[in-house]
């Protein structure tokens, strides 16, 4: 099964509760478990040595990165990653659908009886278009633009237009840290922020128009957006590092309990020196940092 099929699925629904988080994460759990049934995806029956992740889509194009370079070591193997976000692929875990759910949140409640592997740490960039003059925001101007109480970019001193808020979807790792890191329990995101289901598809959106905001993953960030500072820090690898730059998060692997074999050796092979120095190359801060 394409990771596309499974955003289309997705994009049927937008689930604004806790409840529709754990209806989409179910869905794509089962729709990653028919596809492993039937020969077209993750599952375990294709065959004993393919090793299948599931989840986040910030932590999708490391781990296809690093599948890639693990593959071409080992050619007798195949590791198959899909994308879903966060919530599905914890939840595909604890389900058997997926070996290894990636994750961009930290996990919660029943959650934490999965073993967690950290990965890596991640900042999360507030970017605008590169036409957009501004380089820094206050935390506070962050959360009162997401929050819908700063609608005109004049209210920053810049030239008067709508600003245009983009946001990542219910049950994406990277909104749950956002909200967690910037909106804190008394704000919540202006429900005329547009959604979208992958940082990809928010940088697109930025890059085209030079009146929006979002946040995506540090490592993501390119040169067609721009990252502001926050605080007056910029998100760099060594702010990351030195955590003077405030938002940042872990990025995760879960598993029931990983066993001896493909999948155990393609985790320590992401923990080793050269799977981290990969990570760190693509815009990453070690776990060992």
């Amino acid at each position: 099964m394409s990771r596309n099929y499974l955003h289309r699925i997705k994009g049927l629904f937008e689930f604004p509760s806790p409840s529709g988080r754990l209806i989409l994460a179910l869905l794509t759990a089962v729709l990653l478990l028919f596809a492993g049934l039937t020969g077209g995806g993750c599952g375990r029956q294709q065959t004993q040595k393919a090793v299948c992740i599931a989840g986040s889509t910030s932590v999708e194009p490391f781990a296809e990165k690093l599948a890639e370079v693990y593959m071409h070591r080992h050619p007798h193997i195949r590791i198959d990653v899909q994308g879903g976000g966060s919530s599905a692929g914890i939840f595909a875990a604890e389900q058997g659908a997926a070996d290894l759910g990636a994750s961009s949140r930290e996990l919660i409640g029943k959650e934490k009886k999965l073993q967690e592997i950290p990965i890596a740490y991640d900042g999360i960039a507030i970017i605008v278009n590169k036409q957009n003059p501004l380089t820094n925001l206050s935390l506070n101007q962050v959360r009162q633009i997401f929050q819908g109480e700063i609608t005109e970019w004049s209210q920053l001193k810049l030239p008067p237009h709508p600003i245009d808020i983009i946001t990542r979807e219910e049950g994406s790792g990277t909104r749950n840290a956002f909200e967690e890191m910037v909106m804190g329990e008394q704000a919540e995101i202006t429900p005329m922020a547009l959604v979208q289901d992958s940082n990809g598809s928010v940088r697109e959106i930025v890059a085209d128009d030079p009146y929006s905001i979002g946040y995506i993953s540090m490592g993501l960030v390119d040169n067609r957006v721009k990252a502001l500072s926050v605080d007056g820090i910029a998100p760099t690898r060594e702010n990351v590092k030195n955590r003077s730059y405030k938002l940042v998060r872990r990025f995760l692997l879960v598993s029931r309990g990983l066993q001896p074999g493909s999948c155990q050796d393609f985790v320590n092979f992401i923990l080793s020196a050269q799977g981290q120095s990969l990570l760190e190359s693509e815009g990453l801060v070690g776990v060992g940092d």
